[in-house]
């Protein structure tokens, strides 16, 4: 495992041990299998986008907060060789995080990058209320916020605040797009 993958691993197993949680308590609260957890802290297996998402629900963190966390640079420029890329093990999506890590700053800018034919769904919003903007660069995308359906197509851009449950599905030409969070 890289060092990115056990940086994460030790950041989770730091969020809940802050937090003066047992394993069975996050269980319960993120909905996440007490084994899986387990395995998730001990670094034997990478997270999916979905538990990351329930996970950093769970602390009321964002995601890019969180892999924030586990950069070691600081810089105010970061050449996108170095910029952290995180790919889901189940559906592909990869995740690029192309702003510089700032504890101090709040705006962020991410990549994505979802295969064809591919779905992620997140419960709840880990932030809710954060601003966002979404501009598909490629490929189409249909994003379910609330229940509320948007195809965005090449050049589109969707700005919303994240309140509720919320899905992402690629076409069969996959998609990539931007994400601006303010």
């Amino acid at each position: 495992m890289d060092d990115f993958h056990t940086r994460l691993a030790k950041r989770l197993a730091t969020l809940r041990q802050d937090r003066g949680w047992s394993l069975d308590q996050l269980a319960q609260i993120s909905g996440i299998s007490r084994a899986t957890l387990s395995r998730l802290e001990k670094g034997e297996v990478s997270p999916t986008a979905e538990s990351l998402g329930q996970l950093c629900t769970a602390y009321a963190l964002p995601m890019s907060r969180l892999m924030m966390q586990v950069e070691e640079a600081h810089a105010p420029l970061i050449p996108r060789e170095e910029q952290v890329l995180w790919q889901d093990p189940a559906t592909g999506f990869q995740r690029r995080q192309v702003s510089p890590p700032a504890p101090t700053l709040t705006g962020e800018v991410i990549e994505g990058h979802l295969p064809p034919d591919e779905r992620i769904t997140y419960d709840s919003p880990s932030r809710p209320g954060l601003e966002h903007h979404l501009i598909l660069q490629q490929g189409a995308l249909r994003l379910a916020l609330s229940g509320q359906i948007y195809d965005l197509r090449p050049g589109d851009c969707l700005r919303y605040h994240l309140t509720g449950p919320s899905e992402f599905s690629s076409g069969a030409e996959g998609a990539r797009y931007i994400l601006v969070l303010i």
